[in-house]
């Protein structure tokens, strides 16, 4: 039979049990607090992740303009009718003509169509300038015919340096080059005479 003094120390030991208990419960609480604080995305983590918006009024036909994006350069370019022109005689010649293999971002639905660009501006291609092989930034290579580094039937598009893979004026890769994918089209909309780059009519990218 237990003794009163038994049931006191009994007693004694739960409530210091308790007590103990909720300490280590509060103090890990005050630790964690902090901790998933700093999970948090910091403010310029979050600038550099936001959309970006660029002015295209002044992009005269057949010119490039480049801007910022995610810490990754983003190719505009206005193309001329003979520059989309050229577009459709490459489609024998590029690996991956209807996009249907994406890289490191899923092609915007409203770009699938053979220019890659939206319905309502079909001479803007916007792009993502890294190189779908180790991450150089292509160049420019807007004339067509021979030329240095490129094939006598060349017809426009970009080059990159580091390796020789080439892309067509609509960011899609000719046949055995290094590169394994067409450049990425990143979310986009036009907003008046501008373009948003990562935010489209489903939010931001």
């Amino acid at each position: 039979m237990q003794s009163v003094s038994d049931f006191c120390d009994d007693t004694a030991r739960r409530k210091l049990l308790v007590a103990t208990t909720s300490a280590g419960a509060l103090a890990g609480a005050a630790t964690l607090v902090p901790f998933v604080g700093s999970l948090a995305p910091s403010e310029k983590a979050r600038a550099l992740g936001a959309p970006v918006e660029a002015d295209i009024s002044t992009l005269q036909p057949g010119t490039m303009t480049t801007v910022a994006w995610r810490g990754m350069p983003v190719f505009l370019v206005n193309r001329t009718q003979s520059m989309m022109a050229s577009v459709v005689r490459a489609n024998s010649m590029v690996a991956d003509p209807s996009s249907e293999h994406s890289f490191s971002m899923r092609m915007p639905a409203y770009c699938s169509a053979q220019y890659r660009s939206r319905a309502s501006h079909p001479n803007l291609l916007v792009v993502v300038g890294v190189c779908t092989h180790l991450g150089c930034t292509p160049t420019p290579r807007f004339i067509p015919g021979a030329q240095p580094n490129l094939p006598d039937d060349w017809p426009g598009g970009f080059l990159c340096p580091c390796h020789g893979s080439t892309y067509d004026l609509a960011g899609r890769v000719f046949k055995d080059k290094p590169a394994p994918r067409n450049l990425d089209v990143p979310r986009f909309e036009f907003i008046s005479s501008t373009v948003v780059i990562g935010r489209d009519e489903k939010g931001e990218a």
